[in-house]
């Protein structure tokens, strides 16, 4: 009958040429056989023949199949064996490699698919699709079944491929007995942890408190969110506090008046390594409590205008303007005693003869 066959003489080195099967949706643990031929004249090796398996319209990646050591007598039988389940779909591609100054033969024939496993080369079981945090090691089990030897092999095969936020990685766990290297398919996904894309909300503020909502509903990164957290400290310290938070909007008890604190939001994701950075801060300041709103003027040698807000300090003009505040024109006659209990755009004022008071 017909076969594919390659005449590697006066190639040089490295030429390749390949046979793709059609694209196959086998929905268990099944078999490929084929017959394959190396031959020369002078007894050297031709060439390679390499079997690629494309999973899912992806990279070819590296072979799970490969004879380039010696010469055949006649047609060898190999097998693959291949475990593969719905919706996953892969092609099985032969690759012939020829090597410059050894002429002779690369060929192929009776490629089957059998719907049950191979007789000879061990099958996997299915091997799980695994899923982690960036930055985290991930673990795969491999078992397989049939006929085993001490001699036998195992290892991991590799290929990247990238769609949208989420890195699969197509793990072909290949077993090697003699010429003969099977597989079974399985993906890394790699999540990156949440973020908050926009800073907490405030809701409401007083002297000891602040109230806000987390804004965790936009996000940078991958869900599902399975814990909130609040992260605040003073602008000023080097301390911070984080709290769980377990319902729409979030309530800061116990602060102290007037300083300024700063609060930015944790979100987390199932599993080790899933709490992303924090999102941007929320810079907000409590109210005051006690007199630190009064508006002070100071009978010095002019006019002296003392602002008290969680620090004292004085300007002083003979006609002094500031902050669109004229003091002159809050007082009466220029009397400091005549304006006591009076108000200046809504401030109180005191009056006093030092600035001590």
């Amino acid at each position: 009958g017909s076969f594919m066959v390659v005449n590697a003489s006066g190639r040089a080195s490295g030429q390749k040429a390949h046979l793709y099967m059609p694209t196959l949706k086998e929905n268990d643990t099944h078999c490929i056989d084929f017959l394959y031929s190396l031959s020369s004249r002078d007894g050297a090796s031709p060439g390679t023949l390499n079997v690629y398996i494309k999973v899912n319209g992806g990279a070819q990646g590296n072979p799970v199949w490969n004879a380039s050591d010696t010469v055949t007598e006649g047609w060898v039988k190999a097998e693959l064996a291949i475990s593969t389940f719905w919706p996953n779909s892969y092609q099985v591609i032969f690759e012939a490699v020829s090597v410059q100054g050894h002429p002779g033969f690369i060929a192929v024939d009776d490629i089957r698919v059998l719907a049950h496993p191979c007789r000879k080369a061990p099958h996997f079981l299915r091997l799980q699709n695994v899923e982690v945090n960036v930055g985290q090691n991930a673990t795969f089990q491999c078992t397989a079944g049939g006929k085993w030897s001490q001699h036998d092999k195992l290892w991991l095969q590799v290929g990247v491929f990238v769609q949208g936020r989420v890195f699969l990685q197509n793990h072909v766990c290949n077993h090697q007995n003699g010429q003969r290297r099977f597989s079974s398919l399985a993906d890394l996904r790699c999540r990156s942890p949440p973020t908050p894309i926009a800073p907490p909300e405030l809701l409401a503020v007083g002297a000891t408190y602040l109230w806000i909502k987390p804004n965790a509903n936009s996000i940078i990164g991958d869900g599902p969110i399975i814990l909130k957290e609040v992260e605040y400290r003073t602008t000023s310290g080097n301390w911070a506090e984080t709290h769980v938070v377990d319902a729409p909007t979030y309530k800061l008890w116990h602060l102290d008046p007037d300083v300024e604190y700063e609060i930015k939001v944790l979100l987390s994701r199932p599993g080790e390594g899933g709490t992303g950075p924090p999102g941007p801060p929320l810079v907000t300041r409590t109210k005051c409590a006690g007199e630190c709103g009064f508006l002070k003027v100071f009978n010095l040698v002019s006019f002296l205008l003392g602002w008290r807000w969680g620090a004292e300090f004085s300007l002083q003009s003979s006609v002094l303007e500031w902050n669109r505040l004229n003091p002159a024109s809050c007082l009466v006659d220029g009397s400091f005693e005549a304006n006591r209990g009076r108000t200046c755009l809504g401030i109180p004022l005191q009056s006093c003869l030092s600035p001590g008071c």
